[in-house]
């Protein structure tokens, strides 16, 4: 097995023999045109932590004083606010190829292995096409406008309500308001409206603006409560021990912002290695003997990250890291077996067998 610096030959290797499997990998066949040798990358852990806020926006309606009196209602928002809650927090692991660890795959004239790459270049696969790919992420989720917003219920609300009394005045009238508009609602269910809608969809549209109606008068007794997500996303490359390193911080007004924000609260990250990767063993426990022309793969280490905020863990995850580990091979002549070739699948986060097997040859 030999050390790789070129990228070059990487290049050419991908133009002349790559076809598409899927639109994030590539497949590259040894043959004659590339000496039937295959150059990949093995992977650099990095960790992607992906941080989902939601921020919760209270607005006070103009009547909050009058709900109880006129209304009844006692739960209502009696000042503006704005606030912000971690929600969730997802923490996983991503290859990137490791500049300083590409290796040559040389099979022997004659036969055609196949490597599956990812779209980075990462080796998925050897001889075996069905490979997972990666789930979409999480999308920030806007709110839906408040109905207090820039005044935007005045439309729908008559004159005497929005100016020419006292607050207490207009109160009482949008409580009249809201109870002609039960009562006519309950008239339409009982079909002793006055007139009465000619058909169900009509009687839909009725209700609909009658529900419409109701929900713009009733904020401003009770006000509003609207949310939204927003997914900020870190990455971290482990590198050794850590303790208390701010990744993030939180903000009460601007939600999750920069570490370098000191208007936020930190987010510290802290990382324990649990265990470093080891050699394989035979039988007699003695050191396997690295095969020659191997198939390089990673043999990764653990280790454990913690978020915490305010002194209390809000997120913990043991990962697999490949470079707490090192680099261990295949014997390239299980790939090259005409009657029972081998297959192997690798963990693209850590470059480590993920399942390795025989093919079935049809006969």
């Amino acid at each position: 097995m030999n050390h790789i610096k070129s990228l070059l030959t990487l290049s050419l290797i991908a133009v002349c023999s790559a076809t598409a499997v899927a639109q994030s990998t590539q497949k590259l066949t040894a043959g004659k045109h590339n000496e039937y040798g295959l150059i990949y990358s093995l992977p650099v852990t990095h960790v992607r932590i992906m941080v989902e806020a939601e921020k919760t926006v209270l607005k006070a309606g103009p009547f909050f004083n009058y709900a109880k009196k006129y209304l009844g209602v006692d739960k209502v928002v009696v000042a503006d606010s704005v606030k912000w809650t971690i929600k969730n927090i997802d923490i996983d692991t991503y290859g990137v190829p490791d500049a300083d660890n590409r290796y040559l795959m040389q099979f022997k004239s004659g036969y055609a292995p196949f490597v599956i790459l990812s779209k980075e270049g990462l080796p998925l696969a050897i001889n075996e096409e069905n490979v997972e790919t990666p789930l979409p992420v999480k999308q920030p989720v806007e709110a839906e406008p408040s109905r207090l917003d820039n005044n935007n219920y005045a439309s729908s609300l008559p004159g005497e309500l929005l100016a020419g009394e006292s607050l207490s005045k207009r109160a009482e009238i949008g409580a009249r308001m809201i109870y002609k508009i039960r009562e006519s609602r309950t008239n339409y269910a009982t079909g002793e409206a006055d007139q009465m809608p000619p058909d169900g969809e009509a009687m839909r549209l009725a209700l609909e603006h009658l529900d419409q109606q109701e929900a713009d008068l009733m904020a401003l007794f009770c006000g509003t409560c609207t949310t939204e997500t927003d997914v900020k996303t870190f990455d971290y490359v482990p590198t050794g021990d850590v303790a208390k390193e701010v990744l993030f911080r939180i903000s009460d007004s601007q939600g999750v912002v920069d570490k370098s924000n000191l208007g936020g609260a930190p987010v510290n990250l802290s990382l324990t290695i649990l265990q470093r990767g080891e050699l394989p063993k035979d039988e007699k426990g003695e050191v396997k003997k690295l095969p020659k022309g191997a198939v390089m793969y990673r043999i990764p280490g653990r280790a454990e990250i913690r978020l915490t905020y305010e002194g209390e863990v809000i997120s913990r995850s043991t990962i697999d890291v490949a470079q707490f580990g090192l680099d261990f091979g295949l014997d390239p002549a299980l790939f090259i077996d005409k009657k029972a070739p081998t297959y192997v699948k690798f963990y693209p986060e850590t470059g480590s067998i993920k399942e390795l097997g025989v093919k079935e040859v049809a006969q």
